[in-house]
């Protein structure tokens, strides 16, 4: 299966660039903080799809499909992190990215367990 035909990878890769966006923003204290650890948790969701795809069957592609929902809910705790410590507002496109990431993960995870 190749993933980048694949939209939960195509859209994820368009969260890291809105992360990317936003982290731009960050104090330059937190270079080696936050900013390092919020783009390494949006990096890790399509590259953990990309790993999926690239393996033998459907069960070990389900394990990465958990993987990469797991670095969107760590990624999701350090944009709350970010906005309650005031280095970014809340942001309407990445909280819809999120949740889209997230549902497509979860339907296409659904989907591979079905069949």
């Amino acid at each position: 299966m190749n993933h980048k035909e694949l939209d939960v990878w195509k859209k994820s890769m368009d969260l890291v660039e809105q992360v990317y966006t936003i982290s731009y923003l960050f104090p330059d204290t937190e270079k080696f903080g936050l900013t390092s650890q919020i783009r390494r948790a949006a990096v890790s969701v399509p590259s953990n799809i990309a790993e999926g795809a690239g393996r033998k069957g459907d069960k070990e592609f389900i394990q990465f499909l958990h993987i990469a929902l797991g670095s969107l809910s760590e990624l999701d705790t350090q944009y709350l992190i970010a906005v309650r410590l005031g280095f970014i507002e809340k942001n309407e496109i990445f909280e819809d990215l999120t949740n889209d990431v997230k549902r497509l993960i979860i339907g296409f995870r659904n989907y591979l367990s079905n069949k």
